[in-house]
């Protein structure tokens, strides 16, 4: 298929088949992921096992094992099975919104039912893009527990010649702020945990050279994670029932970085994640009952 920048419309249809297509998976909650990511957080007291899955820390389950010649040049699975075969070649998850029902617990069997909702064509600065939302409802014998839309972005090959554009300021009105040393280790472990092979987070050469980042790329995710770790430690007997979050620019392990966040509303709170000089990295925004 052509890319997406020289596309006839009857290309892009092809990729319009893909919307309602669904897979499905099931997986078993069990505790050892979770002390993993709490030792890897070094938030959380990883010798206590935690009897609940806290919000967003379900992205250790349901990690499907590609096989290695289903693998792409950049450490994901190929496209053209549920995804898409969008050849744009650079892929980043963009964000999502979630719905938290009722937490998930340790013991539960746990169905995950993944549907293609919608695939957009935009124009970015620097090229085409496309954005593809998946929907994943996860449902246990009780019913359904959690419903989660993720963003992918897929975006233009890297030009090295082009200059980065400036990043938004971020807000300094936090009433809660951590700082965050980000190195090669946590973003290793927190691939291995997540299953992810994207080889931006963990390949040096791979990042620098082919994608040309200034380092290695802090997950989305882990961002997303660390922000609600945030405000469980300000509002520890929260009960979250949303969530949604959005990418704003890259963080690479070449600076600290900020997690902050200010409460509005007596059950709502704006999260944010900042770099090193200032700018927005991700913006996000939770409720709780």
């Amino acid at each position: 298929m052509s890319a997406i920048n020289s596309q006839t419309p009857d290309d892009f249809a092809h990729l319009m088949d893909w919307v309602g297509r669904t897979t499905e998976q099931t997986d078993t909650i069990t505790s050892a992921p979770l002390s993993a990511l709490a030792a890897t957080l070094g938030q959380r007291d990883s010798t206590k096992s935690l009897t609940f899955v806290p919000p967003l820390w379900h992205w250790v389950y349901f990690n499907q094992p590609t096989p290695r010649h289903l693998i792409g040049p950049d450490g994901h699975a190929l496209r053209g099975g549920f995804l898409p075969p969008v050849s744009l070649p650079r892929r980043m998850w963009a964000g999502g919104r979630l719905d938290f029902f009722s937490p998930l617990q340790v013991g539960d069997q746990v169905t995950r039912l993944s549907t293609i909702r919608q695939i957009t064509p935009k124009q970015g600065r620097t090229g085409p893009l496309v954005f593809v939302d998946v929907q994943h409802d996860y449902m246990t014998r009780d019913g359904l527990v959690l419903t989660e839309h993720h963003d992918i972005v897929y975006r233009g090959a890297a030009l090295a010649q082009a200059a980065p554009r400036p990043a938004q300021v971020a807000r300094t009105d936090h009433t809660m702020c951590e700082q965050v040393s980000p190195d090669p280790v946590l973003l290793f472990r927190y691939s291995a945990l997540t299953f992810n092979g994207h080889r931006i987070h963990y390949d040096r050469a791979y990042a620098t050279q082919v994608e040309a980042y200034p380092g290695l790329v802090v997950h989305g995710p882990l961002l997303a994670t660390l922000q609600l770790e945030l405000l469980h430690r300000h509002q520890p007997q929260a009960r979250l029932t949303h969530f949604n979050y959005q990418a704003v620019s890259p963080i690479f392990d070449t600076e600290n970085f900020s997690v902050c966040g200010i409460l509005e509303d007596g059950h709502e709170a704006a999260l944010w994640v900042a770099n090193g000089t200032g700018g927005l990295a991700m913006q996000a925004r939770a409720r709780w009952a």
